[in-house]
């Protein structure tokens, strides 16, 4: 005989799973995380934690995994980078203090860009419309590394924005994260060296990394308007 065929499981268990799976569901979901990260940010204001010290006593090459661990986190809540990276600088000096932001780097942008592939991207994907957002969507679709290396290098684009720009379109994981690794570099080196010689803010050398972040924003401004004029005219 023949066995019976396998019919889809229905009834109010099997339409509730299929709702919450759907992509608007899921969309959902990723807002409500981000302004409950975004309302932590505000209540809580964990970068005044991460800068003052550590509740344990934690040091040495465990305090910068700490650290970083921390970071990364608080980077995906939307908590600025900026001040992440003068407190790495601060707490840790520029060399491990480097290791540490970069690394918290990499996982806040690794954990916002799975949190907007896997939640956001069925929903957003067809809403792209106009000229303007299907070439920025292309560039990072077909040039992911090269897109992504230049806003890391000239930081026009904020951290969270390119984070899931880069999540909603066609990039790969490990362009996306070797290109925020990489481009990451000079910025995040000029801020973690002016927080370690924040307290002699004449030195030579913190009077020329406050110099590279003063440069590095009015280029990326720069960077930022013709790159918006050429997409707008491709």
């Amino acid at each position: 005989m023949l066995a019976p065929a396998l019919r889809p499981a229905s009834g109010p268990a099997a339409r509730t799973t299929k709702v919450l799976s759907s992509p608007w569901s899921r969309l959902s979901v990723l807002l409500v995380l981000l302004a409950a990260a975004a309302a932590a940010v505000v209540v809580y204001e964990p970068q005044h934690l991460l800068s003052s010290g550590w509740p344990l006593r934690v040091a040495g090459p465990a305090a910068v995994a700490l650290y970083a661990a921390g970071y990364g986190v608080c980077a995906a809540a939307f908590v600025p980078r900026p001040v992440l990276n003068l407190a790495a600088g601060a707490l840790f000096g520029s060399h491990a203090g480097l290791v540490a932001a970069l690394g918290g780097t990499v996982l806040g942008a690794g954990i916002a860009f799975t949190l907007g592939r896997v939640l956001g991207q069925d929903a957003l994907r067809p809403l792209l419309r106009g000229r303007l957002i299907h070439a920025a969507d292309g560039q990072l679709s077909r040039h992911g590394f090269r897109s992504m290396l230049a806003v890391r290098l000239f930081p026009g684009v904020p951290f969270a924005a390119a984070n899931y720009c880069a999540a909603v379109s066609r990039m790969g994981y490990a362009p996306f994260l070797l290109a925020t690794a990489l481009g990451s570099v000079p910025n995040t080196a000029a801020y973690v060296v002016a927080g370690s010689r924040a307290g002699s803010p004449s030195s030579p050398v913190f009077l020329i990394a406050l110099g590279f972040i003063v440069a590095s924003g009015a280029v990326a401004a720069v960077v930022a308007w013709r790159k918006r004029h050429r997409l707008a005219s491709g």
